[in-house]
């Protein structure tokens, strides 16, 4: 079932636009093609002191907002369901870098995190400096954000020819993300909330989200395509005859002998459980493939782990990782002093 943030698109039409009445009406749909009516006759538009750019603001905003309701009324959801504030937020902790495909990439997280009611994105570039493309791009997003820069020493970062296993990557942004919340929520403020490091070129579903939001310690499922097997997962045991089910251990291709032998995309954890742990970070001297595992063995055991994804039966997420684009007329075109993006945002 697909769950649409109708709340959040609230508070950011409200935020956006002054015209209490105007976002009503957007909000609730009473007045179907009004809009277009205001733009074509202007002797009856009661708002025609509007600058034709807050119009055009308006229509998208009116678009979007009938996507959504349609969507809602094809998945036979109740509206009513996305105006519980009482949410678990999922706080999505995204590092990136610059590259040729790093806003087609963003730009296919934004459409599934407009999905989810009560996210909050934090994305962290390694860079020195916060890029005007994503900046840009956040604040055109629709989404509650936060924007973080923090750069990786030169010593550990991948090299043209480095495979990807080579060097951690995203060790430093993922541990200003974490940083971040704990300042934000300290021992006295914190409030329910779930932490899901999501890489920006893995594929995810709408599903995925469902499932981690009542984490209450650290939840995990499978992982598609990735570790050189089709899927990487827990193994599920029955533990009494309540049938409760806990992770007994991990079928993966490497080393299902790791203590917690699963990949970035396949768990998420509690935000106050994180909280409460200072000393729960990733690690740039985890050896190859245990980041992880090191990580998670400061904050949980294997019984407390949560299976979802139906005991673990199901994938919604997928190390899908986009082929690097292959630019070499691009470059022989920008030698020539003929480079195809100037003055366009790709």
């Amino acid at each position: 079932m697909s769950l649409l943030n109708v709340y959040s698109l609230q508070r950011r039409l409200k935020r956006k636009l002054p015209y209490v009445l105007i976002v009503l009406f957007l909000i609730f749909g009473y007045f179907g093609g009004f809009f277009s009516d205001l733009v074509s006759s202007a002797e009856r538009d009661p708002f025609a002191e509007l600058s034709s750019s807050t119009l055009k603001k308006i229509l998208n905003l009116e678009r979007e907002n009938q996507r959504l309701r349609s969507a809602l009324k094809r998945f036979n959801i109740a509206e009513d369901e996305y105006l519980d504030s009482t949410l678990s937020v999922i706080y999505v902790i995204t590092p990136t870098y610059t590259r040729p495909q790093q806003k087609a990439e963003l730009t296919r997280l934004k459409n599934i995190f407009l999905h989810i009611p009560s996210l909050h994105w934090i994305v962290v570039e390694d860079a020195e400096e916060k890029s005007i493309l994503v900046s840009q791009f956040l604040k055109l997003s629709g989404l509650p954000y936060t924007h973080l820069n923090q750069p990786t020493p030169e010593e550990w970062k991948l090299q043209k020819t480095d495979p990807n296993w080579r060097k951690p990557r995203g060790v430093l942004q993922r541990n200003l993300g974490i940083h971040w919340l704990r300042r934000k929520f300290t021992a006295g403020n914190i409030r329910k909330g779930v932490v899901y490091f999501a890489d920006d070129d893995n594929t995810y579903s709408i599903e995925l989200f469902n499932e981690m939001r009542d984490t209450k310690t650290v939840s995990v499922w499978p992982v598609g395509l990735v570790g050189g097997v089709m899927v990487e997962r827990p193994q599920i045991s029955l533990v009494d005859y309540q049938s409760r089910y806990e992770v007994s251990g991990w079928l993966t291709g490497w080393r299902p002998d790791r203590p917690f032998a699963t990949d970035m995309a396949g768990f998420a954890v509690n935000l106050n459980l994180l909280v409460k742990n200072p000393d729960a970070e990733f690690s740039l001297k985890s050896k190859r493939g245990f980041m992880e595992s090191d990580f998670l063995e400061k904050i949980t055991t294997l019984s407390e782990l949560e299976p979802k994804a139906d005991l673990c039966t199901k994938v919604y997420v997928w190390h899908t990782q986009t082929l690097k684009p292959d630019l070499k007329d691009e470059e022989r075109l920008r030698k020539a002093g003929r480079s195809t993006d100037v003055g366009i945002e790709v």
